[in-house]
C-alpha cells in the first residue's frame, strides 16, 4: 500500500444503512496509473466516484481510503480536493451567479493556498480553451448555464487541466458527446496525464477509450467488483456486453 497513490481496502458503502450500495471493495492505484471502472448503468460506478470524493450522503460502513498514504475515509471534500483529487461529474451542475473564470481562478487559489494572478490565469485559461476548442466567451459565462451537454463536458475537462490535480476521476465523461466532443475531451485528458499523476475512468462504454491507453481495467456489478485485468476486458465487453458478468454481483 505504500506506493500506491490510492488504495481502497474492503470498503462497504450504504445510505441510510439499507442494503449495501458497495459491497467489499478493495482497488490501488499507482501513480502514473490509468484505472478504467466498468460496468452496466447502476451497477454503483458513480457512488464509488462520489464516495472517493467525500459526499455525505453515502454511508461507510466497513473499509477505508487511502491517498498517498494518508487516511482520508472520513475527510471532508474541500481538503480532499487540497490533497489533489478531482472528480469530473456525470451530469455537471449549472450555476447562476458564478463566471467559470471566477470559479477556476477561486478553486485554484483555495487549493493551493496561493492568490491567483488575474492576468496570468486568464492567459493560461485561454490557451487551455483554445486547445478544447472552446470558444473563450464561455470563460465569463455562469458556470455550465445554458451550456450544451458536449460545452459540460469540455468544462469539466477545462477545470481537470487549469487545476491539475493528482488523481483525476472521470465519470462517464464520453456520455452524450459526439464523436468530434468525445475525440476532443480524448485529447485533454490525455494532455493531463503524465507519469506523476493518476486517472480514474468511469464508464459504460468503450468510445472514450479507443484513443486512452488503460494499465488496469475493472468491471464492477450491483456494487461488487467481479473482474480486473488488463485492456483484453474492454475487448470482451465490446464483443460480448456484460451478460458474462450480471451474475457475479453481489445482491
Amino acid at each position: 500500500m505504500a506506493s500506491d497513490l490510492l488504495h481502497i481496502d474492503n470498503l462497504t458503502v450504504t445510505v441510510g444503512g439499507t442494503i449495501p450500495l458497495l459491497n467489499s471493495i478493495t482497488l490501488s492505484v499507482k501513480k502514473g496509473e490509468v484505472h478504467v471502472l466498468m460496468g452496466p448503468n447502476g451497477a454503483g460506478k458513480s457512488t464509488l466516484g462520489n464516495v472517493l470524493m467525500g459526499h455525505p450522503g453515502y454511508e461507510i460502513q466497513q473499509g477505508s481510503i487511502h491517498f498517498d498514504g494518508q487516511d482520508i475515509t472520513h475527510l471532508e471534500t474541500e481538503k480532499r480536493a487540497r490533497l489533489g483529487l478531482f472528480f469530473s461529474f456525470q451530469n455537471p451542475e449549472e450555476i447562476p451567479g458564478i463566471t467559470l473564470e471566477n470559479f477556476l481562478r477561486t478553486s485554484k487559489s483555495s487549493i493551493t493556498g496561493v492568490e491567483e494572478n488575474v492576468f496570468i490565469f486568464n492567459l493560461a485559461l485561454k490557451k487551455i480553451m483554445k486547445d478544447l476548442d472552446m470558444d473563450p466567451l464561455y470563460a465569463n459565462r455562469h458556470l455550465n448555464v445554458g451550456f450544451s451537454g458536449g460545452e459540460k463536458k469540455k468544462s469539466e475537462i477545462l477545470q481537470l487541466l487549469a487545476l491539475n490535480p493528482r488523481l483525476a476521476i472521470l465519470d462517464e465523461t464520453d456520455s452524450g458527446l459526439d464523436v468530434d466532443a468525445v475525440r476532443v475531451v480524448s485529447q485533454g485528458i490525455k494532455q493531463f496525464h503524465n507519469p506523476e499523476n493518476s486517472l480514474l475512468i468511469i464508464t459504460h462504454n468503450t468510445k472514450i477509450l479507443q484513443s486512452i491507453q488503460a494499465d488496469h481495467v475493472h468491471v464492477l456489478v450491483k456494487g461488487s467488483l467481479v473482474a480486473s485485468g488488463d485492456t483484453s476486458l474492454i475487448r470482451r465487453i465490446e464483443e460480448e456486453g456484460y451478460a458474462p458478468f450480471l451474475g457475479q454481483g453481489g445482491s
